[in-house]
């Protein structure tokens, strides 16, 4: 089960000549994919481009029909692999996946797809989250485009533009015999407009096609003495013939004025916040005319060193917007201008912040200093908006806490680390290793659990130095996902040849779900297109590990401890591993919800559990809150003039896991957790039995209520 579902909008990639589309840049790509020809699609969800691969998904029937192979890749090594089908034979490919740990993963791939060159058109579709919106390391995409002599395209973040790229993408591939990829930023993935359809083209060879003609070329093998000439391929051929394609194409724009002082060199996906920044100082309109000179590079590698220095021509001054660190095209725009002998002032990191996101706050203040430096006659003599003299905005960063994402309301992850708090209460402190996906929360309070990770999939083996025997085993966490992406070959398969003594739990909720709820090899659900009910113990015992233990339901706090505290002190050789289960919450509430309200609204009976904390038996001390976290679980303040602390309560959004109660009995923490089911449309007896109840109740109470010694001021 995905995120989300594009059943509805697929239908719109089925526009054709003459059409307008309107929708979110994933779809827009999608589209302009199948308008483009391409033969073969695959790819590895991750944000900002897991949307990608969901409409992909949905819209197989429809590449069904055009001939194109999709393919839901067990990860990105295996997504850039796929593109070896446009090495010998003229295939337009494409593929996707989260940059720059994507690239990373893929890199050995993508590193031999570069050297051997392609045929057809090879396009690597990079969703770069660089910035406040990240989930990852800082890094950029740009690095490897460098190292390996990727061509890359980062075009302005509307629809006309995107779509556009993704046809120079392919053109400029077949041009040069080189993959290029495509950057698209997080708000490019999201953004909405419109732009003037195509009709969908089935490719000129269908992978199936080329299967009954299989060719080969030697020369292609990466393999000594043809890598050399590869290299030599790629300077002599291949990037001259880039440079002439970017250029007689005009892949990059130009806008402002010819002539001006100062001009300003940014890539693609900074235009809109340039804009902006202009508009607010009064040098551009709404429709994006400035009164600045603009240099955007659609591409920004290989850069172009004539068509740099013409635009150059006749300026002091020009300011190159580059978002992200090192300053890579700042670099080699200033060897540009060297190397011609030019006098233009070339400025960049310094004026902007050296990292870090480039919000429009940072592009307005940044432009704003440049143009009061070198060319002041150029800011309009205004009278300055009410809101040009910025309020000084207080640093809340000692009174605020920090809000870090968190395990969402009844997460069965969450019991599986408060089981690990206790067994720490009894062992003391675990070296624990962390892995990527939504366990690593565990890391952040209330548990505090897993200091380090290393990529996904490489939770276990980011443990394998502490694996020597010591006082303590290591501890490691693993998701599912993680475990079928990286984790089985890299992890597991070390820890078994290794002869490890450590101890791995393995976090089985069903799905890839820290990606949007992507079915896996280990996924329960019915899934036509894809292979799913591969158990994981299965496979771990196929790889020679015995030790293994399975946990079907994680909410069960007591077992999950014991299991824990079994694999920590069990005498049995070789590596132990814990494969704890229960469906993801986030998922199971999109599937039931829907179900109990239809159902609830036709007038069937309905029971959803309820918990609650009885307010006389709490006794305050948040034990319960310290193992378990859970966002429906706060404090409360009692009218009691007796009982200054404030009591644990639980809230409206409870999803009825039963956690809470779980954790408090292993725990032996108070037993002020209770549990009602609450009854949608009850049948006849059970009405009259409710307001029985209620009528003896009110009675009791009441009674109660007369027999209270109160005190009372005499009239």
């Amino acid at each position: 089960m995905a995120e989300r579902s594009f059943k509805a909008e697929v239908a719109h990639l089925r526009k054709g000549e003459g059409d307008t589309f309107t929708g979110e840049g994933i779809l827009a790509i999608t589209k302009a994919l199948l308008e483009n020809g391409v033969g073969y699609v695959g790819g590895y969800q991750g944000a900002p481009i897991s949307h990608l691969m969901d409409v992909l998904a949905d819209a197989e029937e429809l590449l069904g029909e055009l001939g194109i192979r999709f393919e839901a890749n067990a990860n990105e090594a295996a997504a850039a692999a796929m593109l070896a089908a446009s090495v010998h034979y003229p295939i337009r490919g494409a593929v996707t996946f989260k940059g720059s740990v994507g690239v990373n993963v893929a890199s050995d791939a993508l590193a031999n797809l570069a050297s051997s060159g392609v045929n057809g058109g090879a396009l690597i579709i990079v969703g770069e989250d660089y910035g406040e919106g990240s989930s990852i390391m800082q890094e950029r995409s740009h690095a490897f485009a460098m190292k390996s002599q990727f061509w890359l395209l980062d075009p302005r973040p509307n629809l006309p533009s995107i779509t556009k790229a993704v046809k120079d993408g392919f053109e400029l591939s077949e041009a040069s015999n080189t993959p290029v990829m495509l950057m698209v930023r997080i708000r490019s993935c999201h953004v909405t407009g419109s732009f003037a359809t195509r009709d969908n083209q089935r490719p000129k060879l269908t992978v199936r096609e080329a299967l009954s003609n299989p060719q080969s070329d030697f020369a292609r093998v990466v393999l000594p003495p043809m890598s050399y000439a590869h290299e030599q391929d790629k300077i002599r051929n291949r990037w001259p013939n880039a440079e002439k394609f970017i250029r007689e194409r005009g892949l990059n724009e130009v806008f402002g004025p010819k002539t001006a002082p100062v001009g300003l060199v940014l890539q693609g996906g900074m235009y809109n916040g340039v804009i902006r920044a202009l508009q607010r100082l009064g040098l551009a309109d709404i429709w994006g005319n400035t009164q600045v000179p603009l240099y955007v590079l659609n591409v920004t590698y290989p850069l172009l060193a004539g068509e740099f220095r013409e635009f150059c021509e006749g300026k002091d001054q020009v300011l190159v917007i580059e978002e992200g660190q090192p300053e890579f095209i700042e670099q080699q725009l200033t060897t540009f201008l060297y190397r011609a002998g030019s006098t233009v002032k070339l400025r960049g990191k310094g004026i902007l912040p050296m990292a870090g996101e480039y919000t429009g706050q940072v592009m307005l203040d940044g432009i704003t200093a440049f143009l009061k430096e070198a060319a002041p006659q150029m800011l309009p003599a205004l009278v300055r908006a009410p809101n040009e003299d910025k309020p000084q905005i207080p640093d809340l960063s000692k009174t605020v806490p920090i809000r870090p994402p968190g395990f969402c309301t009844g997460c069965p992850e969450r019991p599986i680390f408060a089981a690990m708090k206790l067994v720490q209460r009894e062992t003391g402190k675990l070296q624990i290793s962390a892995d990527i996906g939504c366990h690593l929360f565990a890391a952040l309070p209330p548990f505090e659990i897993g200091g380090a990770t290393m990529g996904y999939g490489l939770g276990p083996a980011a443990n394998a130095a502490f694996d020597g025997g010591g006082e303590r085993r290591p501890v490691s966490i693993i998701g599912d996902g993680g475990f079928w992406h990286n984790g089985l070959s890299s992890s597991f398969t070390n820890m078994a040849f290794n002869k490890s003594d450590g101890v791995a739990v393995i976090v089985d909720n069903y799905y890839s779900a820290a990606t949007g709820g992507q079915d896996i090899m280990s996924s329960r659900a019915d899934n036509p297109t894809k292979a799913t009910k591969h158990p994981i113990s299965k496979a771990l015992k196929g790889i020679g590990i015995d030790w293994v233990r399975e946990v079907d339901r994680t909410y069960d706090v007591a077992r999950m401890r014991d299991v824990l505290r079994e694999a920590l002190t069990t005498d049995a050789p070789g590596p132990k591993v814990i494969v704890a289960s229960s469906e993801c919450m986030l998922n199971k509430q999109r599937r039931e919800k829907p179900l109990t309200q239809k159902a609830i609204k036709d007038g069937r009976r309905v029971e959803a559990p309820r918990f609650g904390v009885d307010e006389d038996i709490c006794t305050g001390d948040h034990a319960c809150i310290r193992l378990s976290g859970c966002p429906s679980l706060s404090l409360k303040k009692l009218d009691d003039p007796l009982r200054d602390d404030p009591v644990a309560s639980i809230d409206q959004s409870c999803v009825g896991c039963g956690n809470c109660g779980e954790v408090a009995d292993a725990a032996v923490l108070c037993p002020s957790f209770y549990r009602a089911d609450v009854v949608h449309n009850p049948s006849k007896w059970e009405a009259r039995m409710a307001a029985f109840r209620t009528r003896v109740i009110g009675w009791l109470q009441s009674r109660r209520a007369a027999r209270r010694l109160t005190f009372e001021g005499a009239a």
